[in-house]
């Protein structure tokens, strides 16, 4: 049976929003656009060429499996080549991002994430799929056992660094402001642990602003992140000074995902009231924002950071 009809174009939610899970990878949004148009091989081209790219890969296999159009072609794929591992890692990613929205259950996409992983077994990326997936349904003891598998294949993950402290940071809700919590233990080791040039040592700051999120969304932290002062006290000042030093510093414009990383920086400026920081930042972000953390802890994500933008450069 033939797959249905692929939309055309990009989809309304990513056009209405302003964001584009994609970021600056030109690469990967012409490969989208001729998935989306029903010719999988530029897709198949791309993923060869990523080859052990880690980050890249699991940047460029996630943003895909995002499309509605994905499962269905990654299935042609993998008939077409059974002992494909893009083909397989494809499906299995695009499985699990329609079993979190309720379109496909969770144990096919456990099967197929696995059928990956087996196919490839150097590859982090099938694991990086799980680990979106237990993220949100899994028990704690899974989700640290999926990041284990991705740290043994690539110790410095980027994406998967951040699902873990975001679930981290959702430990002991009710227990407001706390220096010693665990959230900020793990993104500190991970940081040290890391090679000096890596950019993980930006996870402190992602552990901050997603310590917000959940702060806030419990009610013990004001909603507007600017007036709840969670930027305001001597650690979290340590903390972002630290981090845009080593901004400074940094030699990855290349890495697939620094845009991340720019955000969460740029967000933590705007909260801290550094500006002049803050510009230096939105210059590098231009266009590519990212919900998170603009999106914290309910707002509209792309007005929150046009908003901050356009005040912190002067164009309102």
């Amino acid at each position: 049976m033939s797959p249905p009809p692929p939309p055309l174009g990009r989809g309304r939610k990513r056009a209405s929003q302003g964001f584009d899970a994609a970021l600056d990878d030109a690469e990967l949004v012409a490969a989208r656009t001729s998935l989306n148009q029903g010719r999988w091989t530029d897709v198949r081209a791309l993923l060869a060429a990523t080859g052990d790219d880690w980050d890249r890969r699991g940047h460029r296999v996630t943003v895909l499996a995002q499309e509605s159009a994905t499962l269905a072609w990654a299935r042609d794929w993998q008939l077409a080549e059974p002992e494909s591992p893009d083909a397989a890692v494809l499906l299995g990613c695009a499985t699990v991002e329609r079993a979190l929205h309720g379109k496909e259950r969770p144990e096919d996409a456990r099967e197929a994430c696995d059928r990956a992983a087996g196919l490839a077994p150097d590859d982090p990326t099938p694991w990086l799929g799980l680990l979106l997936l237990e993220r949100v349904l899994g028990a704690e003891d899974e989700v640290v056992r999926l990041f284990d598998e991705v740290r043994h294949r690539h110790a410095v993950h980027h994406h998967a660094h951040h699902l873990v402290v975001a679930r981290l940071a959702e430990r002991r809700a009710a227990a407001g402001q706390d220096p010693l919590h665990e959230v900020y233990d793990f993104a500190n080791w991970s940081a040290e642990q890391a090679p000096a040039d890596s950019p993980l040592a930006i996870l402190p700051v992602v552990a901050h602003a997603e310590r917000f999120r959940v702060l806030a969304g419990a009610g013990s932290e004001p909603a507007d992140p600017v007036a709840s002062g969670h930027w305001a006290g001597r650690r979290a000042r340590q903390v972002m000074k630290a981090a845009f030093d080593r901004w400074l510093e940094w030699q990855h414009g290349d890495h697939p995902r620094r845009l991340v990383d720019l955000n969460f920086l740029a967000h933590a400026k705007v909260c801290e009231g550094r500006d002049g920081e803050a510009a230096a930042l939105f210059h590098r972000v231009a266009e590519h924002a990212t919900p998170a953390p603009w999106s914290y802890p309910d707002r509209d994500g792309y007005q929150a950071f046009r908003a901050a933008r356009d005040s912190v450069l002067g164009t309102v």
